[in-house]
């Protein structure tokens, strides 16, 4: 829990470093936490996730959905960091099935001595 509670206490902190527990907890827990959530909705609501056309929901969803996506780009450049990698290593994400098994690399490597400490 103490790497999701600084997963999120470090939403908008982009330097420092962030070490592979740091990094791959709070991913792991967020895929859960949002598989656990959809079923729960699509199950209260009776329908799939798509087909609900309700303007609060669909705020709340975004806000949520744009929080999430902030606090993980932050620990991705703070894993970087981590691994001594400048953060616009980032960029590989966008190359596709090449780019993705490279981050993913780089992701997982351990932590060295860095300019970021």
């Amino acid at each position: 829990m103490e790497a999701y509670s600084a997963y999120w206490h470090n939403l908008f902190n982009f330097s420092g470093t962030a070490s592979r527990k740091y990094y791959w907890w709070p991913m792991i827990i967020n895929y859960i936490l949002g598989i656990v959530l959809v079923t729960l909705i699509q199950s209260i609501a009776g329908q799939p996730i798509q087909d609900i056309h309700s303007f609060s929901f669909n705020t709340l969803s975004n806000i949520v959905l744009f929080l999430v996506w902030l606090a993980t780009l932050s620990v991705k450049f703070r894993r970087l960091h981590d691994s001594n990698h400048s953060g616009l290593w980032i960029l590989m994400e966008f190359v596709p099935l090449i780019g993705t098994i490279w981050f993913f690399i780089l992701m997982v490597l351990p932590s060295k001595a860095n300019r970021w400490s």
